[in-house]
């Protein structure tokens, strides 16, 4: 067994999401040949010391210098942190470590003299500028905090994650169980296996009247995978020589046919001109970041919650320039739950044909998930769309699969074969046994058949009680969901007034953590998704779950007087 030191820290007072709150830092020795140091994350500085700690408590007993090994989140109930000191410490005499250090009289000050006695090996710790450019998960990190705290026995009601709290329907689950036990674990194409592409071009053209073949369809982990593979298959940085950009018709450029019976002509594009994509916020919250990850400009088009946050075709129109590369589509929306009428979605049409460079990504995740009188529309389904269009779905919303990570992605083969370029780089092929876990979801029947029909009504019949709930709570604005299941809520008439005990409510992640702690309901702010004003929360839990946050958050409410009446 190991010795531990313990080094007593001040407890972190309003931090933010994304960060746990602790009361100690733990500097363990292990006989393992290895010295940990377990931190909370805004003790980020303390690094420095706690390499030189480990370095003199290794002097001590061995002429081996330590290198910092790994960072990582440790598994243990504490929801610490940690950073692993790897050195051979093969002859560490711990007796001689505590006669030396006493846990009692270890302080800060020790830790300076011991870097400034330890001369090290400085490592160049620098990242990517385009990493530093990226935000993490607002959304990962709240459900990551509200798991954290459930494990250590909060009762928390986790509201944050779009997750199905269904099972994936038994057909499917009892698919990738004989998948396994029948062998079906090695690796598969790169595309995905033949028999689940084909099964997806027979579910899109049944569904959505779009016409693929197997070689225009990539498999994928997940549709976020298959979004952030077409940003960058499309989208570059600003080369001598970029690439080039497609647009239906002929010309004195025509180059050969990339699909039967549709004709090309190219442009260079140079370094001069940049990457936009166009963005409707408010917005899932990865878009930005992987537009920021192909070294392009994210521009944000903002809606209103008076238009059911529908994007404006005239804001659209004013806004595509010649830097316009790509504007995505998610409907039904995550966060806002609002689905586009086929109306709009043939305004934006219009709008987009007139800008050969401009292609569209039309994010389809939610597309079962609906409530009447709403209908969805694929975009790709317009004319002239088709050629452009860039169409994700996946298993993870509409048969509760989110951790059988499968998705795909449908489009023109010149850019589905770019895709599949990226991926064969970066993860191959998806998972075989959840390959064959989504033909058995395919074969479910027209839009998932009984087993989707059953949730949608569950995930409707929650809607309509949330929503009556926080309309009798009065100061919120409401844009009732169409689609998806999220409650996209206008709180900022809360905004300005004073929590006793807690501070000002100045935003929606204040509000989000005062509703954590007063409450013990875990929400996302909206500014993770573009819109301040708004907190999004996810119904998709229990009814009885959803009953008792409701419960709390009105305790929770009162405490507090809206500045502007119901």
């Amino acid at each position: 067994m190991g010795s531990a030191l313990q080094l007593k820290t001040m407890r972190l007072k309003g931090a933010s999401f994304g960060q746990f709150t602790h009361s100690t830092t733990r500097i363990s020795l292990q006989e393992q040949s290895s010295v940990s140091v377990n931190y909370p994350p805004p003790f980020l500085p303390i690094l420095p010391l706690a390499a030189a700690m480990a370095s003199l408590l290794q002097g001590s007993c061995s002429s081996t210098r330590p290198a910092i090994h790994s960072l990582g989140v440790s598994s243990d109930g504490d929801t610490s942190r940690s950073i692993s000191f790897s050195s051979q410490l093969n002859n560490l005499c711990f007796k001689s470590l505590e006669k030396r250090f006493h846990v009692k009289r270890l302080r800060m000050g020790t830790l300076v003299r011991a870097e400034s006695i330890s001369k090290q090996v400085e490592v160049d710790i620098s990242l990517s500028p385009r990493v530093n450019s990226v935000k993490p998960s607002k959304t990962i990190a709240v459900t990551d905090l509200a798991t954290a705290l459930v494990q250590a026995g909060v009762p928390v009601i986790r509201l944050a994650a779009g997750e199905p709290d269904f099972d994936t329907p038994t057909v499917v689950a009892e698919a990738g169980i004989n998948a396994i036990r029948e062998g079906y674990t090695r690796y598969t194409p790169n595309a995905g296996t033949l028999e689940l592409r084909t099964a997806i071009c027979h579910k899109l053209k049944e569904e959505n009247g779009l016409t693929y073949t197997p070689d225009q369809i990539l498999v994928s982990n997940g549709a976020k995978q298959s979004v952030l593979q077409a940003v960058l298959a499309v989208c570059s940085p600003g080369d001598e020589l970029v690439g080039s950009y497609l647009m239906r018709g002929g010309g004195k450029a025509g180059v050969p046919l990339l699909e039967e019976g549709v004709s090309f002509v190219t442009k260079d594009i140079t370094a001069e001109t940049s990457q936009d994509v166009i963005i409707p916020g408010p917005f899932y919250v990865s878009y930005p970041e992987m537009a920021r990850l192909a070294d392009a400009t994210p521009v944000i088009l903002p809606t209103l919650i008076s238009n059911n946050f529908l994007l404006d075709p005239e804001v659209l129109k004013s806004t595509i320039s010649e830097k316009s590369r790509v504007l995505i589509l998610c409907s039904p929306s995550n966060p806002t739950g609002s689905v586009c009428p086929k109306k709009l979605l043939e305004e934006i049409a219009d709008i987009v044909a007139k800008h050969p460079r401009l292609l569209v990504i039309a994010d389809e995740i939610y597309e079962h998930i609906i409530y009447a009188p709403a209908i969805h529309t694929s975009f790709a389904s317009l004319p002239g769309m088709w050629e452009r269009t860039l169409t994700v779905n996946g298993f993870s919303k509409t048969f509760a699969m989110t951790g059988w990570r499968l998705g795909y992605l449908a489009g023109p083969k010149h850019f589905v074969a770019a895709c599949a370029k990226i991926q064969s780089q970066v993860t191959s092929g998806a998972s075989s046994i959840s390959q064959k876990a989504g033909v058995a979801a395919l074969g479910l029947g027209y839009r998932g058949g009984e087993a989707v029909a059953k949730m949608v009504k569950a995930f409707e019949e929650r809607r309509d009680f949330l929503v009556e709930s926080f309309r009798e709570l009065g100061g919120v604005k409401i844009s009732e969901p169409q689609g998806a299941f999220y409650l996209f809520l206008d709180f900022s008439s809360y905004y300005g007034v004073e929590a006793e005990g807690y501070g000002i409510i100045k935003d929606s992640e204040s509000l989000c953590k005062y509703l954590l702690d007063k409450a013990q309901v875990a929400l996302v702010p909206g500014d993770a998704f573009g819109d301040d004003k708004c907190i999004r929360i996810s119904y998709a839990a229990s009814m009885s779950n959803l009953q008792a946050a409701m419960e709390r958050i009105k305790g929770a409410i009162v405490h507090l007087k809206a500045t502007v009446p119901a």
